[in-house]
C-alpha cells in the first residue's frame, strides 16, 4: 500500500508567536524571539540570553486544577494540538480507532524533575508530590492530547533528540501511507529553559555565549559560536489524501518523503563526512521530481561550528551542480533551537513556503562564512516559486531525518 499523505491542520507555540498564523508572521518578518533569560539569575552562567515563549495562557486550554498536574512541555503540546485539530475539522469525520499520535519531546518534563528534586532535598520523600510521575514522563504530551481527542490509535512517543519533530512527522507519514491509520496529530514539544539544562548545555560547550541577542544564534555565519536555546511546540494533523479530499479538507501540502539514519559516529558530534545525512536526504527525495531552483530547504542550521559544515557539505553533495540554486534558510535564528519541537516548527516553515511561495530568512547572516558559500538567504525573506521544501534535522546520538514537502496536485 502507498497512500498520498497531506496536512489538514496546523498549530504553534514559539518564542516568535503562539498560534501558526502569529508564528507565519513572525518568520515573514524575521522576527527575533532571543532576548535576556529571564526564568532565573543568569549571574553565573556563560550563557545569558535564550529564545523563551512570551505571553503564553495556558488556561486557553488547561482550567487551574490541570495546569497544576502538567508540565509546562505538556502544556505547549496540548495548546498547539487544540490548534491543529480545530483547524483541521477532523473531530468527528475520522475513526477514532484510525486517529492516532506522534508526539515527542527531547527532555520531556525537566521542569517537573527540578522541582520535585528540590522539594526531596528540603521535605523528604513525602514531599514529593504523588502527580511527580505522570508530569514528567516523556511520552504524557502523547497521553494528553490522545485523551483530549479521543485518540484511540497508536500514542507514541518519538525521542531522537534535536531530530524529534521531524522523525514524529515522518514515523507519522509512514503509518497512513502505509494503511495502519488514516489520521495522525503529529509534532514535537520541549520547555527546557530552566538552570540545569542551560548549565548541562553550557559545560558541553554547545550553546552560545553572546550577551547580544542580535548576535548569538548566527547558523551559517563565521561569528558563529554556538546554539541558543529556545522553546514552544508544534503539532501537523496528517491526513490521507482521499479521506481529506472527501470531506472537504484545506489542505496545506503534501508530505512526500521521509529519510531516516544514524551516523553511529559520536555522542553529540555530526560525522565531518555527512555520510548519513546525505543518505537520509536521498531517502527523502526517492523519486521527488525537484527543480534546484524551485526548491526550498529549511537547514537545521543550529550555528554550531561543525554542523554548519556538515549541512552544508551535505547540500553540495546531493544537489550537485545544483546546489547554488536552492534557496537555504535556518530559522533557528529567529527561534533559537527548540531541541524536541524544532524539525515540527522547520516544518510548518515549510509549509509556509509552499502555500506562500516565501522563504524565510536566515537572520544576523551579516557576515558569511567563505566555506558555507551556498544559498542562505541573509537577514531577508524571498518571493519565489517553490514546489518542493526539504526539512532536515540532526540529533545528538547522530540521529539524522528528512522531511520533503510539496504542493498539492491532483
Amino acid at each position: 500500500m502507498n497512500r498520498r499523505v497531506v496536512i489538514t491542520g496546523i498549530g504553534a507555540v514559539t518564542p516568535i508567536g503562539n498560534s501558526a498564523p502569529a508564528y507565519f508572521d513572525g518568520l515573514r518578518s524575521g522576527r527575533c524571539g532571543i532576548g535576556p533569560i529571564t526564568r532565573f539569575d543568569t549571574t553565573d552562567y556563560k550563557a545569558k540570553v535564550c529564545a523563551e515563549v512570551k505571553d503564553f495562557d495556558p488556561s486557553v486550554c488547561f482550567d487551574t486544577l490541570s495546569r497544576r498536574k502538567t508540565d509546562l512541555y505538556v502544556q505547549y503540546a496540548v495548546c498547539a494540538a487544540e490548534e491543529a485539530v480545530k483547524d483541521s475539522g477532523i473531530l468527528g469525520q475520522v475513526d477514532e480507532d484510525q486517529l492516532g499520535v506522534y508526539v515527542g519531546s527531547g527532555v520531556g518534563g525537566i521542569n517537573t524533575n527540578c522541582e520535585e528534586q528540590e522539594r526531596l532535598q528540603k521535605g523528604g520523600p513525602r514531599m514529593v508530590s504523588p502527580h511527580f510521575v505522570p508530569k514528567m514522563i516523556i511520552n504524557i504530551a502523547a497521553g494528553q492530547i490522545a485523551i483530549r481527542f479521543h485518540a484511540h490509535g497508536p500514542a507514541m512517543c518519538v525521542s531522537t533528540a534535536c531530530a524529534t519533530g521531524s522523525t514524529a512527522i515522518g514515523e507519522a507519514y509512514r503509518a497512513i501511507k502505509d494503511g495502519y491509520l488514516t489520521a495522525v496529530i503529529s509534532g514535537g514539544t520541549e520547555a527546557s529553559v530552566n538552570q540545569l539544562a542551560i548549565a548541562g548545555f553550557i559545560n558541553c560547550m554547545a550553546l552560545s555565549q553572546s550577551t547580544d541577542p542580535d548576535a548569538a544564534s548566527l547558523p551559517f555565519d563565521k561569528r558563529r559560536g554556538g546554539f541558543v536555546l529556545g522553546e514552544g511546540a508544534a503539532i501537523l494533523v496528517l491526513e490521507e489524501y482521499e479521506h481529506a479530499v472527501n470531506r472537504g479538507a484545506k489542505i496545506y501540502a503534501e508530505v512526500c518523503g521521509y529519510g531516516a539514519t544514524c551516523d553511529a559516529h559520536h555522542v553529540t558530534a555530526p560525522d565531518p563526512a555527512a555520510t548519513q545525512t546525505i543518505r537520509a536526504i536521498a531517502q527523502a527525495m526517492e523519486g521527488v521530481d525537484y527543480d534546484p531552483a524551485r526548491t526550498y530547504v529549511n537547514a537545521h542550521g543550529t550555528g554550531t561550528k561543525m554542523n554548519d559544515k556538515v549541512e552544508t557539505l551535505a547540500f553540495k553533495s546531493f544537489f550537485g551542480e545544483g546546489a547554488s540554486q536552492v534557496h537555504i534558510s535556518s530559522t533557528k535564528s529567529m527561534t533559537g533551537h527548540m531541541l524536541g519541537a524544532a524539525g515540527a516548527a522547520e516544518a510548518l516553515a515549510c509549509v509556509l513556503a509552499l502555500q506562500e511561495d516565501l522563504v524565510p530568512p536566515t537572520i544576523h547572516l551579516n557576515e558569511p562564512d567563505p566555506e558555507l558559500d551556498l544559498n542562505y538567504t541573509p537577514n531577508e525573506a524571498v518571493h519565489t516559486p517553490i514546489d518542493v521544501a526539504v526539512s532536515t534535522s540532526l540529533g545528538f546520538g547522530g540521529h539524522n531525518t528528512c522531511l520533503v514537502l510539496k504542493k498539492v496536485t491532483q
